[in-house]
């Protein structure tokens, strides 16, 4: 059985948080305009948004090393910190508003203060922290960030990880307070529920999209199985966004354009430790993040984090990669093997022989024994107990594989828009910082997709985010405008004040 359905101005795919959000975005843009969105699971946030799924991290580059490059001279480069530090200034804006407008409720159920710490140990790591420090704590955008190399500060900061260390290498940190742990599964659902009770949006779940043609008169046309009535339906839409996380590039091919073609994808999971033991967890309340191994990729920095998870504060230590075939947690064992086409073959195997040594670290941590994973855990707790920590799987991230200057098959890591030359069609690709950067990178999706509405759309996304179209590096005051603001439509100095108490 299938139905033929009449044409709607947007379709989204995945009730992820790229797609609640371009969905939020658009109802107060165009609040006319019909959107349906179609997810395959029975709810909202469920894969790259979960919260077991997802780090949390409110990525403003104030703790992650791999943000800021040692150039051979020596001196620090912080300009990626910059950026995706903006990029979640911008999101908090739009979080603000949605609340201040009576939106969405309750933030402290999605977003909590929670200081941000980078940890090292080692002259060379100390030394690279410290300059590293005094380059960020003289940029408005980093104020506040603290620096010690006195064990006896640290113990102060991080009382676990000092407690019975043995300190016979030197060892320092930085603190930031403004830091954050973001919910964005329950941001997702925040923003979902809030979609469907302004009627601003069709939302279909155990519905998967099959397919993605375009028709004789320039729409788009969605197969999609709706699976509990079993049948098969034909949505046209002017324009369709692919936000569903690993699955997206499946069917980003399948739409045949142009910008589809010479792009692969590498999936690799997250494992974390998880502590049950409570009195551990009190000990702890920061996330903390040390450098990555000499080869390891970006996505394995390790962190011990304090997450707020069902109501109960957790304690996670990770990640631990892992290696499965499939595009998605619910994904299939075939998702690597089907996405190798005659375009992107050159470009696949090409990356498979530059990325020989990733291919090695992941075979090593996926044999990894509980005990191995210990022992790393031990850098960062020194008493850790083996019984008190479980191992729990992550989300399934797709690192995007192009052709780029720099040759064919780079791996790339971070996240990437990918749409066709008359805008009518964007997919998203790619991992971390992602989630965080939400509202940048779908703000990119409508300069890129509606050019000819941003004139016209500018005063109002001006008053859901009023750093847009400025650099917030280069304007002081509005930075400290826009921390006040935020802070306080959050309750994130309620939650600062709290803790000072």
């Amino acid at each position: 059985m299938s139905n033929r359905e009449a044409n709607t101005d947007v379709i989204l795919i995945g009730a992820g948080i790229m797609s609640a959000t371009l969905g939020s975005l658009l109802k107060e843009l165009v609040p006319d305009w019909n959107v349906k969105l179609f997810e395959k699971l029975d709810s909202a946030g469920k894969e790259s948004s979960n919260v077991w799924n997802n780090a949390g991290t409110g990525h403003a580059a104030l703790c992650e090393l791999n943000y800021t490059q040692e150039h051979p001279d020596g001196t620090i480069d912080i300009t990626k910190a910059i950026k995706v530090n903006e990029q979640f200034q911008v999101s908090k804006q739009f979080w603000s508003y949605l609340v201040n407008s009576h939106m969405i409720r309750n933030p402290q159920e999605f977003i909590l203060s929670l200081p941000h710490m980078s940890f090292v140990q080692g002259e060379k790591n100390v030394s690279f922290l410290r300059k590293r420090f005094e380059k960020m704590s003289s940029h408005p955008l980093f104020q506040g960030m603290e620096f010690s190399d006195d064990p006896e500060k640290l113990k102060e900061w991080i009382p676990l990880m000092m407690e019975n260390r043995t300190v016979s290498e030197p060892i320092a940190a930085t603190k930031i307070d403004s830091g954050t742990d973001v919910n964005f599964g329950e941001l997702t659902h925040k923003l979902i529920n809030h979609l469907e009770r302004s009627n601003s949006l069709e939302i279909n779940y155990k519905h998967s999209v099959e397919d993605i043609t375009r028709t004789e008169d320039g729409l788009w046309e969605v197969k999609v199985h709706d699976h509990e009535n079993e049948k098969i339906e034909y949505h046209t839409a002017n324009f369709v966004f692919i936000g569903g996380g690993g699955g997206s590039l499946h069917l980003l091919q399948k739409t045949g354009i142009p910008e589809s073609k010479n792009i692969g994808g590498f999936p690799v999971s997250g494992q974390f430790m998880v502590c049950k033991n409570q009195e551990v967890v009190e000990k702890h309340y920061a996330k903390v993040y040390g450098k990555a191994k000499v080869g390891a990729p970006p996505m394995s920095v390790p962190h011990l984090d304090t997450r707020l998870i069902d109501n109960k504060t957790s304690l996670l230590f990770g990640p631990f990669a892992g290696f499965s075939p499939k595009f998605l947690k619910t994904g299939s064992l075939s998702d690597l093997l089907t996405s190798v086409k005659k375009d992107n073959f050159v470009t696949m195997v090409a990356a498979g022989v530059k990325n020989a040594s990733l291919t090695k670290y992941l075979i090593e941590q996926v044999i990894q024994s509980k005990e191995q994973r210990m022992e790393e855990l031990r850098a960062f707790i020194p008493d850790a107990k083996s019984e008190d920590w479980d191992l729990v799987t992550a989300g399934q991230r797709v690192q995007v594989i192009k052709d780029t200057k720099a040759g064919k098959g780079v791996l790339q890591f971070g996240t990437e828009v990918v749409s066709s030359e008359d805008g009518s069609i964007a997919a998203l690709l790619g991992a971390s910082p992602g989630a965080s950067t939400a509202v940048s990178v779908m703000l990119e999706v409508l300069e890129r997709c509606f050019p000819h509405h941003i004139k016209e759309w500018e005063p109002k996304i001006k008053d859901m985010i009023p750093s847009y179209g400025e650099s917030l590096a280069e304007n002081p005051e509005l930075i400290r405008e826009v921390h006040t603001t935020t802070d306080r439509a959050l309750q994130l100095e309620d939650q600062e004040l709290a803790e000072s108490v």
